[in-house]
């Protein structure tokens, strides 16, 4: 493609708004433009880039077995309603009303529109088990847009779902996505993990994501040291184990803690040690008050405490409900003396406490010398907090260490959480009614590219691997003004094209060192330029990446192209 007919405005500045490199860069480079917050085109040259994402997908994809389909954008919230997913989801959620006032969502994922397809074209166990795929733009109206194509309102995904007739016939469709999706991102040339992470409002119980590793990744890994186990840091169960000292119980005392709100200033106040004290918070679980409680240099984990309850809607009390229940607000709760409409549930770490510091549910005050079992009742212990660095490892080999990621994928087995809600059966081989096994299935592609884009690019711009860049070559004309330094470039362009190479050719008029800017952002694998030696014959090829250059007689440019892609 000759660069004076493409649509691909570069600029030298970094936008003001663009924080990480992967936003800066393909706005730069002319990959990208913004419409509105968190709403992007893609130019031409950042098509092609998304092309070739799409490409692999779609070729792990049928390689499992899995068929493409398009669904409808607009889904009528009838369907939303049966699985009580119009309410779960959340804000996020996009609702449109049409001119009847019937209400619709712009897609964010569509398990309940495919699960609808399938209850009613499915009947028997003989068309089972099925897998199809779909590659579309999906919509979340999210809070804060931001970060480019890492968080934005409008996306493109592949998503996928399976229906089978047993968890066993889910547990080999799950490997094989498993796998196609490693395939996916090892292909893409990816620096990725896969962890252990929460289904969230997607239903189901197991899931993986997959996670590139990025410092600017929003999501934090917990990953072994000397082992392949990691997990979300949401999901990462803890192993410690505490042993209750010899320490004998004390009397407990309410103690004065004036203007000490945090479990640091009421330690400090108190002179002892953080983890001597008992963290309190409460949650409004579904329609249930929950105070959880934690050690003082502990976190409470919400996933987990959701997962406790099997609970649908895990969110803070609010303070008017905290002063109504417990008579004080966040900054003096604890766990005696409370109401019987709220349970109290801690972590094991507590268990192990003697004589621990605590809010005393009175403005201004704190109890010193309070101890589970003695001075107040815990409902259950449970694993309750976040997983700390330096924990053991789940798995039993070496210690936890944290990473930052980019979450790219993410495989569920969602089993009958929406064939159950929605009637989905076939008849198995003994004419009996039996509810689908469900499996779902996402990749963002879009956000892939751009996490691509964090792992290759240097100072100059991108740097992007074989299989993914929008072209092979860059080819430069350095001065098209003079006669042979033109011809050679035309009549490299059309050998390179007749080989079937991708080129994108600069033949604008523009300086060489515009070009060279240019040709850095958009961090095509290969350049040949054509310059002073044109008459020569001899044209100079640089390796993006590496920086390497040579000088290659023109009358074999195809063969070194040719080579040097193998195997890359």
């Amino acid at each position: 493609m000759r660069q004076s007919h493409m649509l691909i405005p570069t600029l030298k500045e970094n936008p003001a708004d663009a924080e990480i490199k992967s936003h800066q860069f393909l706005v730069r480079a002319g990959y990208i433009r913004q419409i509105a917050s968190g709403i992007y085109s893609f130019l031409p040259i950042g098509r092609r880039v998304l092309s070739k994402v799409e490409s692999i997908v779609r070729e792990e994809m049928e390689k499992i077995g899995a068929h493409e389909m398009a669904m409808p954008a607009l889904e009528p919230s009838e369907l939303w309603k049966e699985t009580g997913r119009w309410t779960t989801f959340g804000s996020e959620l996009m609702r449109i009303n049409d001119r009847h006032q019937r209400e619709f969502a712009l897609g964010a994922t569509h398990e309940e529109v495919i699960t609808s397809i399938v209850r009613n074209e499915v009947k028997s166990y003989k068309q089972l088990p099925i897998t199809v795929f779909q590659i579309q733009n999906k919509f979340r109206d999210e809070a804060r847009p931001r970060f480019g194509l890492l968080r934005g309102r409008e996306f493109l995904m592949k998503d996928a779902y399976s229906f089978n007739e047993s968890y066993e016939s889910l547990d080999e469709t799950y490997q094989k996505m498993f796998d196609a999706y490693s395939n996916v991102f090892r292909r893409c040339g990816l620096n990725f993990r896969a962890v252990i992470a929460d289904s969230g409002a997607m239903g189901g119980k197991d899931t993986h994501e997959f996670m590139v590793l990025s410092e600017v990744g929003e999501d934090v890994i917990a990953y072994s040291d000397t082992s392949r186990y990691a997990a979300n840091i949401e999901m990462a169960p803890v192993a410690a184990e505490y042993k209750k000292t010899n320490e004998s119980p004390l009397t407990m005392k309410k103690t004065e803690t004036p203007d000490k709100k945090t479990m640091k200033d009421v330690a400090d106040y108190l002179g002892h040690e953080l983890r001597e004290g008992l963290k309190s918070i409460m949650f409004q679980v579904d329609d249930q008050f929950v105070m959880a409680v934690t050690r003082g240099d502990h976190e409470v984990n919400d996933v987990k405490l959701k997962n406790l309850y099997n609970a649908d809607i895990v969110e803070l009390a609010s303070e008017e409900d905290t002063k109504r229940l417990l008579g004080t607000g966040f900054g003096s709760l604890g766990p005696v003396d409370v109401p019987e409409e709220v349970e109290v549930v801690a972590d094991h770490a507590v268990e192990a406490l003697t004589n621990a510091s605590c809010g005393a549910n009175e403005e201004g005050y704190h109890y010193t010398n309070a101890t589970p079992g003695e001075d107040f009742q815990v409902h259950q212990y449970a694993d309750l907090r976040f997983i700390q660095e330096g924990d053991p490892s789940p798995d039993g080999q070496g210690v936890i260490k944290f990473a930052r990621g980019i979450e790219v994928g993410h495989v569920f087995k969602l089993g009958e959480f929406y064939s159950e809600r929605m009637n989905a059966t076939f008849l198995n081989d003994q004419g009996k009614a039996k509810t689908m096994i469900m499996g779902s299935y996402g990749i963002g592609v879009s956000r892939t590219l751009a996490a691509i884009v964090e792992q290759y690019h240097d100072e100059r711009g991108i740097t992007w691997p074989a299989k993914i860049a929008p072209y092979q070559v860059h080819l430069l004309s350095m001065n098209p003004k003079k006669e042979d330094q033109k011809e050679l470039a035309d009549d490299l362009y059309e050998t390179l094209l007749e080989a079937g190479i991708e080129v994108l050719y600069d033949d604008r008029k523009e300086r060489a060192g515009v070009k060279f800017a240019d040709s850095d952002l958009f961090g095509i694998p290969l350049r040949i330029t054509v310059g002073k030696r044109a008459a020569e014959g001899m044209v100079e090829v640089k390796d993006r990446a590496t920086g390497e250059q040579s000088d290659v007689e023109s009358s074999g440019i195809t063969e070194y192209v040719n080579d040097w892609y193998k195997g890359k």
